[in-house]
């Protein structure tokens, strides 16, 4: 019986991998689609990128809605709508600024750009709480910040940048450093709210996070005459498979939730880092081979350099885990 319950996670493990690597990589081909195609004979770009995050909002209230319906035994003590409202606008601007940077610097630059998450947190944590980091930890740091300041600063192909509308890697970068500073504070916000409510479930999260983002992005997108909603609009209406791709990128997102809160509740969170570590890599690979982005000797180095700290980060992780349950079985 135990073998064939062992047997049984397994099958869900790798349902839940085969779920998060194929709906976020597709969604990243999709993304990088939408933001770099040429559309009709004038060969138009669809430069209202900001309108991606509305219709992912969209699609996932909706879905998060259906799932509470569906799910819910009806319980109550979650955290209220209304005090979502701060992450809310972290979690809008947040996400367009890394979608905007894809204006300036390619797909997987940007991946690489947004895995270095652990040096603001390091870099907060020594210089405003006064914590104490080890000699690996640090190990790791440089490992992640010295792969993408390299890949940063090496020549990005002409094909590349042939693809880009303005070409401008610092601002580019910056962009998604400050999306890094922003997604600091939504988890945050989030964590501290799970505290206050433990009640809350990650349907709960997942429906507040995006009726508020909703809210804002309706707001920015057609908050006024010359907004540039009604332009985004207006494009997918005269080019259908813009649509159409912005759809199934709000649908990835949404199934790609989906299985990270079904990995999250039934393997924690480190097998869930993991998975989401490994598809990045994943995403820069596909991206090179389909969508046209080469990458030199050098920023193939500078990926592995990266992918290394990386992978480091998450074996101190599990190391310190074995660590603590072995103290917990000898209590």
């Amino acid at each position: 019986m135990e073998a064939h319950g062992g047997g049984l996670r397994l099958l869900v493990l790798a349902f839940c991998v085969a779920g998060i690597w194929s709906a976020y990589i597709y969604q990243g081909v999709l993304q990088e689609n939408v933001s770099t195609k040429r559309f009709g004979p004038n060969g138009e770009r669809f430069e209202h990128l900001a309108f991606l995050n509305l219709a992912q909002n969209v699609v996932c209230l909706i879905w998060s809605f259906i799932m509470i319906k569906i799910w819910s035994s009806g319980s109550s003590g979650g955290a209220p709508w209304w005090s979502y409202w701060s992450a809310g606008i972290t979690n809008t601007i947040g996400p367009a600024m890394g979608i905007e940077a894809l204006k300036y610097i390619s797909y997987p630059a940007q991946v690489l750009a947004k895995s270095s998450k652990m040096i603001p947190v390091m870099l907060m944590g020594t210089l405003v709480y006064g914590i104490r980091y080890t000699f690996p930890e640090y190990i790791c740091t440089f490992l992640v910040a010295g792969g993408v300041s390299t890949f940063a600063l090496l020549k990005t192909s002409s094909k590349t940048i042939s693809k880009l509308a303005h070409p401008n890697a610092p601002l580019g970068y910056g962009l998604c450093f400050l999306n890094l500073a922003f997604d600091g504070f939504t988890n945050a916000t989030q964590d501290s709210l799970k505290a206050r409510y433990p009640k809350t479930s990650a349907w709960g999260i997942m429906l507040g996070m995006n009726l508020w983002g909703t809210v804002y992005n309706l707001v920015y997108m057609f908050g006024w005459p010359q907004a540039s909603g009604f332009e985004a609009v207006k494009f997918c209406k005269q080019y259908p498979e813009a649509a159409w791709d912005i759809f199934l990128y709000c649908c990835c997102g949404a199934v790609g939730q989906n299985f990270i809160f079904l990995t999250i509740s039934q393997f924690g969170s480190l097998a869930n880092t993991t998975i989401t570590t490994t598809r990045k890599f994943v995403s820069i690979v596909v991206s090179s081979v389909l969508s046209g982005n080469p990458l030199s000797t050098k920023q193939w180095g500078c990926v592995f350099m990266v992918f290394s700290g990386l992978s480091y980060q998450i074996y101190l992780k599990w190391e310190k885990l074995q660590r603590l349950q072995k103290k917990r079985k000898a209590m």
